[in-house]
């Protein structure tokens, strides 16, 4: 298994074989709008360059969309991929979409029996994108949908994969630790922060919970430094660890690293 690092929650997962493309944000630096309720409502995004080539980006067996958000599937995403590869997505209203922009193999991640794909068993998981009861109607003023999902992925002789996706620390995420406890976890960790509310991705505090209720689990910090509403550097995350006794199973990989597992 191998997990490399693209930009922001954009990542390709190699995966029994398989390489997977994961949240692809593919605009070059600045190309995309400011978000008016960031920390900086000035600064467009993405707020680095991709690592690589857009076009290697391109060379995989699949795709998989937590949600369609523009830091995670962008108008460069609908444009540049190709579209009879395999799309995974959340539900059936991301399918929709997806098929309307021309995507002929979307396949909806069901909440129930796992999906299986060459060998892969793929379930879909819950994500709380942030809480209070300000969230879905700010959502809703953005004119963008308040859901996401992670997903846990399974294979004879690979480590157990888990996604989180865009969440914060809710019971959802404590039941599938506890429940498929998960040899690897990948945590969007940049605590993402609207100036309406609190964090709507993991933070420090975040993270120390995944830590100490799976102890046995190497974690991923992805989702790091890339957008505008961000506040938390890998530095400082890398610092929190350190302090708190569990950086040598905190993997903080930069844009473009791959990481064996």
């Amino acid at each position: 298994m191998h997990f490399t690092q693209i930009r922001s929650a954009t990542a390709i997962l190699t995966y029994a074989g398989k390489r997977i493309l994961i949240d692809p944000m593919l605009a070059e630096r600045f190309a995309l709008p400011e978000l008016p309720c960031a920390a900086d409502p000035t600064l467009r995004n993405p707020t680095v360059s991709l690592p690589c080539p857009v076009e290697k980006l391109l060379d995989v067996d699949a795709v998989l969309a937590t949600h369609l958000h523009y830091d995670h599937f962008d108008d460069e995403a609908f444009r540049l991929l190709p579209k009879g590869l395999p799309l995974f997505c959340a539900d059936e209203t991301d399918a929709t979409t997806l098929r309307t922009a021309g995507f002929v193999d979307v396949r909806v991640l069901p909440p129930e029996a796992p999906l299986e794909w060459e060998g892969i068993l793929l379930s879909r998981t819950p994500a709380l994108h942030g809480r209070g009861p300000w969230m879905p109607d700010f959502y809703a003023r953005l004119n963008t949908r308040y859901a996401a999902c992670g997903v846990l992925f399974r294979a004879p002789g690979e480590p157990t994969f888990y996604l989180a996706g865009d969440t914060v620390w809710f019971d959802g995420v404590a039941r599938v630790l506890r429940e498929a406890k998960p040899d690897v976890v990948a945590l969007n960790a940049c605590c993402a922060r609207l100036t309406e509310g609190g964090p709507i991705i993991m933070g420090t505090d975040d993270v120390w919970q995944v830590a100490i209720s799976a102890p046995w689990a190497t974690l991923i910090a992805t989702h790091m430094e890339a957008v505008s509403h961000a506040t938390l550097t890998r530095r400082t995350l890398r610092a929190f660890a350190e302090d708190n006794a569990f950086s040598e199973r905190l993997l903080i990989p930069a844009d473009g690293e791959t990481l064996t597992l």
